[in-house]
């Protein structure tokens, strides 16, 4: 059965079938042949897989990350990080990241980051003279942040498939997040010196008193939802619910840029990217339920412990494969798919729960932007009005800076869990556990 589910997806993805159908097609397939034909089985476990409470703070945050487009919000923010960075050379590409890190912190979804950062800096970047490949290229890696920096929707689907506290999971990737943010602008400014661009970025920059003014509503969003979270005042669920009704409040009664006729087309826009993702959860719950019940699960847990022999070996096989897995599935669907395999095996080695399942976000995240099925690649070109192939050459840079951070991120555990124990109580070290064996001692 296992191989049957593997070539049925491959065929899948050969004829350009869509990841969720691919995934769910060879799960049905997997059960009218190998399940005595117990169909029912099917609506069964993509309701199980959808009807978790967690899951309802994706469509919530998607809706947000709209209103915060349409409402104005997107732009002040724009001027606010133009204001802190954009006065260097290369300030406009810093711009863009610096302006994701913060978005990130209240949309939870990079594509939502994709479109509303990006339909603001690309055409600034283009303006400025930059490429428009590297521009697009430089907004779908940036807007990967927005499933790094807490709230992130991963973190939420990682928490609910390995039962891992979701407000750790948020508080540890904070760290990461700013590291990775960092890094890129030191990378692209370090670009812009090499080749000469970006030396007029600052026309037209607000002073940072004025930009912080104008932006001020904005900048209060992400401490009020991060500042609820870890103050205990609502959780991350709950919290996707207060970001929309403030991106309401904040756009319509503030800024007023957000008129009432406007709302049905984000409305409407926002139920379609959230029917895609739960889509593709449902399918991916359906998948998951098959190959746990043919013992995978077991099977993979007993070969990593017999060839990785050490935690670091591990860590460095599960990137590896990751990384692949990746390219050619979609975020959502990989977590759900692997974390109940994966988490239990780091336990086993003595690895951190909390640090694995960042290290799978970050890792996963970089399916967002690497061909063929990069979310992120096609948002960002959406935007730029490019094909693929142009945004290709300028993206391999940006790749290789994040996986230099992976692996800092992967080996530092402190990087992820300082912050974690410091909010949290701490909990008593994890010794190892058995995996669980598939047959008779």
């Amino acid at each position: 059965m296992p191989m049957t589910l593997l070539i049925t997806m491959l065929v899948c993805f050969a004829f350009s079938i869509s990841i969720a159908v691919s995934i769910g097609g060879s799960a049905i397939l997997g059960l009218a042949f190998f399940e005595n034909s117990k169909l029912i089985l099917v609506p069964k476990e993509m309701f199980s897989a959808i009807d978790k409470f967690p899951l309802a703070a994706i469509p919530f945050f998607i809706l947000a990350g709209n209103l915060m487009e349409t409402g104005g919000i997107s732009r002040r923010l724009v001027n606010f990080a133009k204001s802190l960075v954009g006065g260097v050379q290369g300030g406009l590409p810093m711009t863009c990241v610096l302006t994701c890190m913060i978005f990130a912190a209240v949309s939870g979804s990079s594509v939502a980051t994709t479109f509303a950062i990006g339909s603001i800096l690309i055409p600034a970047l283009i303006k400025h003279g930059y490429p428009v490949g590297y521009a697009a290229a430089l907004q779908a890696t940036s807007a990967e942040l927005g499933v790094i920096i807490p709230p992130s929707i991963p973190m939420i689907l990682l928490g609910v498939a390995a039962e891992i506290s979701i407000g750790e999971l948020f508080i540890a990737g904070v760290v990461p997040g700013l590291l990775i943010g960092c890094a890129l602008m030191l990378f692209v400014h370090l670009w812009c010196r090499f080749k000469g661009l970006g030396q007029n970025d600052g026309d037209d920059r607000l002073g940072v008193g004025a930009a912080t003014k104008d932006a001020g509503w904005a900048l209060l969003m992400p401490v009020v939802i991060l500042g609820g979270i870890y103050g205990g005042i609502f959780t991350p669920t709950e919290a996707s619910v207060v970001a929309v009704f403030y991106a309401l409040v904040v756009g319509l009664a503030v800024h007023r840029e957000l008129q009432f006729k406007d709302l049905v087309r984000v409305l409407r826009k926002s139920v379609i990217s959230s029917a895609v993702i739960m889509f593709i959860i449902a399918n991916a719950g359906l998948f998951a339920f098959l190959i746990t019940r043919a013992g995978i699960p077991d099977l993979i847990g007993t070969w990593l412990t017999s060839v990785l022999d050490s935690p670091a070996w591990f860590l460095l096989g599960v990137n590896a494969a990751l990384f692949v897995i990746g390219m050619f599935i979609e975020t959502s669907a990989a977590i759900i798919v692997l974390a109940p395999i994966l988490v239990p095996v780091a336990v086993h080695f003595g690895i951190d729960p909390v640090h694995f399942g960042i290290v799978m976000v970050v890792n996963l995240a970089l399916g967002m932007i690497t061909p063929p099925f990069g979310v992120n690649l096609f948002a960002a070109c959406t935007v730029a009005k490019i094909s693929l192939d142009r945004i290709i050459g300028h993206l391999l840079p940006f790749v290789l800076v994040i996986i230099a951070c992976l692996m800092v991120i992967t080996y530092l555990p402190p990087i992820t869990l300082t912050l974690r124990d410091a909010v949290y109580p701490k909990t008593p070290l994890l010794q190892p556990a058995p995996v669980p064996s598939i047959g008779p001692q």
